[in-house]
């Protein structure tokens, strides 16, 4: 199989594609040193009577420009298909600020479908497209060439197979009505917040056994340091320094050199030069920090009276409501929402839209008593009260 490997052939593919009702996407990728994902293969693919067409378009090729893709991907008449799309759609935000629209994830459709709860590639493949794939070459370098044909093989059966998988989920949307449900999901992959990583709110997913507000002050600036300096050198965050350091270094505090120097965990390069001077001015920051700055750790969880059997019985009606509309259940709710709602929380993602339907507004009239549960046969059913 040959690859696009010049602009102009690939807008030759892309003008045809923009006729066409789809086009199936997918990327293949490294990130395992560096901070932003670097593309190194490109899939598409469309059908049409005469069997469809499928491309590898090769970004990496001297002079190659994916300005005919983006196109592609802004014109509103042609649905863009991918699976599992958040990592292909960051790599096309942040190289050119676009997120393909409209939008189609096949893994979002296929639980909304009843394939379970995070429905693979090649579980679909099987189960839809009736094929098998070789995996052989899922792990190897793309972005050493030539690829081989093995490695082509396999990046094409990500674009062509999508298309049974695409048509056949559709039409059962179509079917069910569900479809508005997919386009709710979408909506959360079409924001740009989905992509962007600020900064200031990097320390928020650090691990802590401590609450202490200074403690979490040193965190906060450590945090920042790190996600700003492996942003700007285009590396990984554990390259600059590992979450158990961060912590570590939050809690031994070194201002100079020498305590620096005493870390278990710091990497040598980190240990000197700019990181080392980072590290320590961090630590200054959080120090420094005036009383009204001080991070305030989210304590709401803490607060949370959570009635623990109404937690027991809304995970019953979660499976029971998953079982009868074929829905993945951590699509619907997570083990956090339902605590939540049992602790008389109101303001939960599982309480509105499309999952209002199917299991909220049920959950509400179990957590006000107006509904009880019970067996039938192998079942749970509700019962109005």
């Amino acid at each position: 199989m040959d690859m696009i490997t010049t602009t102009e052939a690939l807008a030759d593919f892309c003008t045809r594609a923009s006729r066409m009702p789809y086009v199936t996407v997918d990327t293949e990728f490294l990130r395992e040193r560096t901070y932003y994902s670097k593309l190194c293969l490109l899939q598409l693919a469309y059908a049409d009577p005469e069997g469809g067409e499928a491309v590898l378009v090769d970004p990496l090729a001297e002079g190659m420009s994916l300005t005919p893709v983006y196109d592609l991907f802004t014109n509103p008449h042609v649905v863009k298909v991918f699976h599992a799309a958040r990592q292909d759609l960051e790599i096309f935000f942040v190289d050119a600020g676009i997120i393909p629209a409209p939008l189609f994830d096949t893994q979002v459709a296929a639980m909304v479908c009843g394939f379970g709860e995070q429905a693979g590639y090649e579980t679909l493949v099987r189960k839809i497209a009736k094929a098998e794939m070789d995996k052989s070459s899922r792990f190897t370098d793309w972005s050493r060439r030539p690829l081989s044909e093995a490695q082509m093989t396999y990046a094409v059966g990500d674009v062509t197979h999508l298309r049974d998988i695409y048509e056949y989920l559709s039409a059962r949307l179509k079917k069910t009505g569900r479809g508005p449900w997919v386009a709710e999901e979408m909506a959360v992959l079409q924001d740009p917040a989905t992509y962007r990583t600020d900064p200031d709110e990097a320390w928020q997913r650090i691990k802590t056994r401590s609450g202490s507000a200074r403690f979490l002050a040193i965190v906060r600036e450590l945090a920042r340091f790190r996600e700003v300096y492996a942003q700007s050198h285009d590396v990984p965050r554990s390259r600059v320094f590992k979450d158990e350091a961060l912590v570590e270094l939050a809690s031994t505090k070194p201002t100079n050199e020498a305590e620096l120097g005493r870390s278990r965990l710091l990497l040598r390069e980190a240990r000197r030069g700019d990181i080392a001077e980072g590290i320590m001015a961090a630590v200054r920051s959080g120090l420094e920090a005036k009383a009204e700055d001080l991070p305030k750790p989210d304590r709401s969880r803490e607060r949370l009276q959570v009635n623990p059997a109404l937690a027991d019985l809304l995970r019953v009606l979660l499976k029971a409501k998953s079982d009868a509309e074929g829905v993945a259940q951590k699509l619907i709710a997570t083990s956090a929402d339902l605590d939540a709602i049992a602790a008389g929380e109101r303001d939960i993602h599982a309480l509105t839209g499309w999952r209002h339907q199917v299991f909220g507004a049920d959950a509400l009239l179990l957590c006000d008593g107006k509904v009880a549960l019970a067996t039938k046969g192998n079942h749970v059913v509700t019962i109005r009260l």
